[in-house]
């Protein structure tokens, strides 16, 4: 299977990595769970799990780097303030990482955002702020209210509430709806097993389906049984089971 890496600059000058896996397909920006890294999906099992797709030329993976450790999961910070540094990473996505994607996979590639846990929120996160982009968003386990989030506290002002997707989906309304309603699909996916709950991703997942539907846009709810923990063998067997419908 071919796969390569490349550095790209983010604007706080530093670099990250994004790893790409396939030689052609629908392309899939891929977001690690809290604080993973571009290599987490090769090494949890999860790209030998989808290279029958890989192999086929039906998909093609661009795993980046998180940059939770400086935003959602930087305890110290009140969430305005993590949600503000969230616009690093925003930057780093929309002017690196997307260029470098459509310059491998065709300038008009429409590409899917797909991730586990922390991935999961920020796969719909991207996906309803940025449409025109990712009109597909494969959610796996997530918890989209960062309220509820462990260590969360203090203020929630803009950059909060417009990174909160249970909070602005909610009050989504006129023309900028209707343009979603006809632009977005959603997949959510999580189990009921161990992890699944304490993570708030039990309830949160379903919340999160209610909200998309009531406002008309495409969502799918999938929930697994209660033997279906919030954990990287559960989301093998959901990747495999999902993924060859959207590619």
């Amino acid at each position: 299977m071919r796969h390569y890496s490349a550095q790209l600059s983010a604007p706080d000058g530093a670099t990250a990595t994004v790893a790409a896996y396939g030689h052609w397909g629908r392309p899939v920006l891929v977001f690690p769970t809290e604080k993973g890294n571009a290599w987490e999906w090769a090494n949890t099992g999860m790209v030998a799990t989808l290279e029958p797709l890989l192999e086929a030329g039906r998909l093609k993976l661009y795993c980046v780097d998180s940059f939770d450790a400086g935003t959602w999961s930087d305890e110290q910070q009140p969430l305005e303030e993590r949600a503000r540094r969230h616009d690093t990473y925003e930057k780093w996505i929309l002017n690196a990482v997307v260029p470098h994607i459509r310059a491998d996979s065709g300038e008009d590639s429409e590409i899917v955002t797909a991730g586990c846990s922390l991935g999961a929120f920020h796969a719909l996160n991207f996906s309803l702020r940025r449409a025109d982009l990712f009109p597909l968003a494969l959610c796996f386990s997530g918890n989209y209210e960062p309220v509820t989030w462990r260590g969360s506290w203090g203020e929630r002002g803009d950059a909060f509430y417009f990174n909160s997707p249970a909070d602005y989906a909610a009050n989504l309304h006129g023309d900028h709806l209707d343009w979603l309603r006809s632009r977005v699909s959603v997949l959510l996916v999580c189990g009921q097993g161990q992890w699944e709950d304490t993570t708030g991703s039990l309830a949160s997942t379903p919340r999160m389906a209610e909200i998309l539907k009531a406002k008309g846009i495409r969502c799918e709810l999938d929930m697994w049984g209660p033997d279906v923990p919030h954990d990287w063998p559960s989301w093998r067997a959901q990747a495999a089971h999902h993924l060859p419908r959207f590619c």
